[in-house]
């Protein structure tokens, strides 16, 4: 069997060391739609995302990207226990949370382990985990990420949990629409996910996809920024973590619909496709922002 739990759960994956700059800051939030509003070049909460003066300030999903944003090759699934086909695998879930607000340049290290895997039939999920440490010893941020692999399930292993982020049964308190450039998913790989999924269309045929979509964390980064643009005053300093399931895909091209029900403690978001022939079609489900 390509994967092999017993193996797998509990590996510790190699040490990444890793260091980022404010080039790479301004990168990921263009790359996720940072400044594309009219008004945003002299907006000064806007430029804090977008201008690298003393108010630059990191989306805390920066954190996910960071450790690999100069990877230039395609990812290598490379876990004890596990032998499976990139075509296969597409991102279930991802969630990161803030132990402070991330600076604008640092170096530190990953330490990542399988911490589950799941049978879910026709479909294996892996469960990794991993904190981001500085050269201090500090804990950065902490990062927990499912892979979701077609074709491998069915050995009889646990399930995993089915919880679910319940939406208010009201009005969203907040909805913006986003449009998806045509070439987004050119500009979002230069942030280290260079998997031919987003790129090449014979790749994508062969995975079963018409053309090229658009990365998940890409998806991921823009709702967040939206969210916090909409009920957070454009502060990235006032999120403290972030956790959504990649419930469906996204075609460069498209516009997301984001609607947030504010609370008190954290903020419930809801992502799909608005407009055209998929209008209503999931992106993100089970989002959760948790306020710093």
């Amino acid at each position: 069997m390509p994967i092999d739990p017993d193996q797998a759960i509990g590996a510790s994956l190699p040490d990444l060391p890793f260091s980022w700059t404010s080039s790479d800051v301004l990168l990921y939030h263009l790359a996720i739609g940072a400044g594309q509003r009219a008004d945003d070049p002299v907006d000064p909460a806007a430029l804090r995302l977008t201008f690298d003066d003393d108010h630059l300030q990191v989306l805390p999903s920066f954190g996910v990207v960071a450790p690999g944003f100069h990877r230039t090759m395609p990812p290598n699934l490379a876990i004890p226990g596990i032998d499976i086909d990139l075509t296969q695998v597409l991102h279930g879930a991802q969630s990161v949370q803030v132990h402070r607000p991330i600076p604008t340049a640092g170096s530190g290290t990953l330490r990542t382990e399988v911490s589950d895997i799941w049978d879910k039939g026709k479909a294996a999920v892996i469960v990794q985990s991993g904190t981001a440490v500085s050269d201090d010893g500090e804990d950065l941020w902490t990062v927990t990420s499912t892979i979701f692999v077609r074709g491998e399930g069915g050995w009889g292993g646990d399930r995993g949990p089915s919880t679910a982020v319940v939406v208010p049964e009201r009005a969203a308190d907040a909805e913006t629409t986003y449009a998806v450039s045509p070439q987004q998913a050119l500009l979002y790989r230069l942030c280290g996910d260079r998997n031919p999924l987003h790129a090449d269309p014979a790749f994508a045929a062969r995975a079963g996809f018409p053309r090229p979509i658009l990365h998940g964390l890409c998806s991921y980064g823009i709702v967040l920024r939206e969210v916090t643009d909409l009920l957070l005053d454009r502060d990235p300093s006032r999120v403290g973590g972030f956790s959504a399931r990649f419930s469906g895909i996204v075609f460069p091209g498209e516009s997301i619909r984001v609607e947030a029900w504010d609370g008190e403690e954290s903020i419930v978001v809801r992502a799909s496709i608005a407009g055209g022939e998929r209008d209503g079609s999931p992106v993100l489900s089970d989002c959760v922002v948790t306020k710093a």
